[in-house]
């Protein structure tokens, strides 16, 4: 798209998570930078709800929810066992005996909860917890998970008490000093102390928001697998329509924002962990992801022209970090390229492909996502392939999101 037709693009909250917020289950959790149900919701409109549709990408599981309210069979991947565990709590459809017998475990761990506090409770291993809870809180939190397990047991995939465990993980970013004003988030610069009848009170609050939103059973199918994104195997099935939204080349780390989460749900036992999942993520950029960049090489995949005239120029540029974030880029590209390659064998003839992703700049040097995923996907046997400019990023004029379309076998 021209520049002249990119100014009159504006930001467009309403296809960014802040639309999600009033949606139900769609607004459960924040994950930064997830997208719009508005956007998920006009593309499968016209999708049949006998097409199987697939987000490769799942993140917060937006795209299969969506696509099971609106009566399809769907499937996401991801390899983060937590958001595998939350994608399935959200698309799973629930019975009113299930949600009352979760309400009564719930008010049973919060009458209990006074009582541990005497005792020496477990508490997340995260780095600076107090950065994030004051003693008290901390206190509270923790008395109050003995509580929960004692009714319910640790967290599982398969179990309605997941609503008791999701209304948790609200409480603890909604007690904590996080902000989310931003792209990524910040820390007030004081915790506040709150006491077990407020950490409660709260919860309960948090816990019939979180059950209302179930009332209504899902008319279609939902489930999130694990499954590395950049080898996807032959499952026996194939899908009529992908609609994904993979992390940006932006060196924004979604593993950051979720290690309070995995912390408190014993997702993560250790630092070194969150890294190596970050590395395993494509655009992965956490604690060893960065360090193993200087070392990694590409194993001699062809890769699109544009693509390495993009990483020489910012390798190029009079930068102490710019050999290692240009191949950052690479790798970005290259594991998408993985991922383009293996994608079909997935895919339904004629499959219809919407990618919304985003650009970025390094050092004043334009990379060009959707015009580089656009020469992968040709050089992979993708056609009518486009790209369509959805919005303005933020204040930045070069940046903006793009829907790349495709289609596989037509």
């Amino acid at each position: 798209m021209l520049n002249a037709e990119r100014d009159f693009v504006g930001q467009r909250s309403d296809l960014t998570f802040k639309y999600n917020k009033s949606l139900g289950r769609h607004g459960w959790l924040r994950l930064t930078p997830a997208y719009s149900v508005k956007l998920v919701k006009e593309i499968i409109a016209g999708s049949h709800t006998s097409v199987d549709i697939l987000d490769p990408f799942s993140g917060t599981a937006t795209t299969t929810l969506t696509a099971a309210e609106h009566g399809n069979a769907a499937v996401s991947f991801d390899i983060n066992p937590f958001l595998i565990w939350l994608g399935n709590v959200k698309c799973r459809s629930y019975k009113a005996i299930q949600m009352q017998e979760v309400r009564k475990g719930c008010a049973a761990a919060i009458a209990r909860t006074e009582a541990l506090l005497q005792l020496d409770n477990w508490r997340p291993p995260l780095f600076n917890i107090e950065r994030w809870w004051s003693s008290t809180t901390l206190e509270v939190l923790a008395a109050f998970r003995v509580a929960l397990v004692e009714q319910f047991g640790e967290p599982a995939e398969d179990r309605a008490d997941g609503l008791a465990w999701v209304a948790f993980c609200r409480l603890v970013i909604e007690t904590s000093s996080a902000a989310f004003n931003h792209v990524s988030m910040s820390f007030s610069s004081e915790t506040a102390h709150y006491e077990v009848e407020h950490v409660t009170h709260l919860y309960s609050a948090i816990l019939e928001s979180v059950l209302s939103s179930c009332n209504s059973p899902l008319s279609g199918v939902g489930e999130v697998v694990e499954v590395d994104a950049r080898a996807i195997p032959d499952m026996g099935r194939r899908f009529g329509l992908v609609v994904t939204s993979p992390p940006y080349p932006n060196r924004i780390s979604y593993i950051r924002e979720l290690r309070p989460y995995m912390y408190w749900m014993k997702f993560l036992e250790e630092a070194r962990e969150a890294g190596e999942m970050d590395w395993k993520a494509i655009g992965g950029t956490w604690g060893i992801a960065t360090s193993r960049l200087a070392t990694w090489e590409s194993k001699g995949h062809l890769l699109p022209d544009i693509l390495t005239d993009t990483v020489s120029r910012i390798a190029a540029t009079d930068t102490k970090n710019a050999g290692i974030l240009a191949t950052y880029v690479l790798k970005y590209f290259y594991d998408m390229h993985l991922h383009l390659s293996s994608l079909p064998n997935v895919l339904a003839p004629g499959a219809e492909l919407h990618y919304i992703v985003g650009n970025s700049t390094f050092f004043g040097h334009m990379v060009d996502t959707p015009t580089i995923l656009g020469a992968s996907m040709r050089m992979l046997g993708y056609d009518k392939i486009e790209s369509t400019v959805i919005r303005k990023r933020n204040s930045n004029k070069a940046l903006f999101e793009y829907d790349v379309t495709a289609r596989w076998g037509s």
